[in-house]
């Protein structure tokens, strides 16, 4: 055998042994992105039976919290109502009062003035003390 044929045996069997080994890093690869495919259909899917679980959930507690909103308008519209009309009542106490004894009606608010002015003044003398 000569050196020539040698060399092209050698030659012959390191490209045959270089496309076998580019084909396995080809095979490797295209089993790899049909692993990665598979993998990421599986998340997607999963990803879907969650929405689907998820969406009702998020309508129930969207609905509970517009029934609750309006529940909370409704009773502060009531309290204020009832807030109103017990302030009406008690400056029409007050004015009938006032109309029936001026003169006690004097006395209670100068009293009151009085204490009022006592108290601000007691508590601006404290508070300058610190």
């Amino acid at each position: 055998m000569s050196i020539q044929t040698a060399t092209d045996k050698v030659a012959t069997s390191a490209h045959k042994l270089a496309d076998d080994v580019l084909q396995s890093a080809q095979d490797a690869v295209q089993s790899t992105r049909s692993a990665a495919n598979n993998t990421l259909e599986r998340a997607e899917d999963g990803v879907r039976a969650l929405r689907s679980r998820t969406d009702p959930a998020i309508d129930d507690l969207a609905a509970r919290a517009q029934e609750l909103a309006a529940r909370s308008i409704d009773y502060c519209a009531e309290t204020s109502a009832r807030a109103r009309r017990q302030m009406h009542q008690a400056a029409d106490a007050t004015n009938k009062y006032v109309a029936e004894q001026p003169g006690k009606s004097l006395v209670i608010a100068a009293a009151s003035g009085a204490a009022l002015a006592t108290l601000m003044f007691w508590m601006s003398r404290r508070r300058g003390s610190y």
